[in-house]
């Protein structure tokens, strides 16, 4: 199938490399990926929820906020039993609910992916933003997701980059 390697082909705004991955796609650093982050939640954008289960993982939309590096939500009891003490993921992107961009801003497409362990919020330590679910019960039980690897990528537009057919 010819896929090309992970390479640096230009370099960012503040002059660090841009490394594009086998299909085309920028692989953002963690700083941007934090920002995307915060954006995203700023701009009430929902997240997806991957739970391993002992049958098959688990994917939830659901709504966020972020304290620091962390991912917080606000859960139910069952999806809470779920979650505490368990390596989950958690993704987000700016594509709208029907698929579409978010033409809000000029950020292209992008996706952040967040992997670490889910720990239950000590009520006496809320965090300084709570999530804003759009469900009728969301439930009362606020969870932290630890950043523990945190990836991204800016899809590029179109087939070609640099000459090349993307894979």
């Amino acid at each position: 199938m010819g896929l090309r390697p992970l390479s640096p082909v230009d370099l960012t705004s503040d002059n660090a490399p841009m490394w594009i991955d086998a299909r085309g796609s920028e692989m953002l650093p963690t700083s941007e990926c934090k920002r995307l982050l915060a954006l995203g939640a700023k701009q009430h954008h929902h997240g997806h929820l991957g739970i391993p289960t002992d049958s098959a993982p688990l994917v939830l939309p659901i709504d966020y906020a972020i304290d620091g590096s962390d991912i917080v939500l606000q859960v139910g009891e069952g999806l809470f039993a779920q979650l505490s003490g368990r390596l989950i993921a958690f993704q987000v992107d700016n594509s709208s609910q029907d698929g579409q961009i978010d033409s809000s801003n000029d950020e292209g497409r992008w996706s952040v992916l967040v992997r670490g362990l889910a720990t239950p919020v000590d009520s006496g330590e809320l965090p300084d933003h709570l999530p804003e679910p759009r469900v009728a019960e969301p439930g009362n039980r606020l969870v932290h997701i630890r950043a523990d690897v945190l990836t991204g990528r800016r899809l590029r537009e179109g087939s070609m980059h640099h000459g090349a057919p993307a894979t």
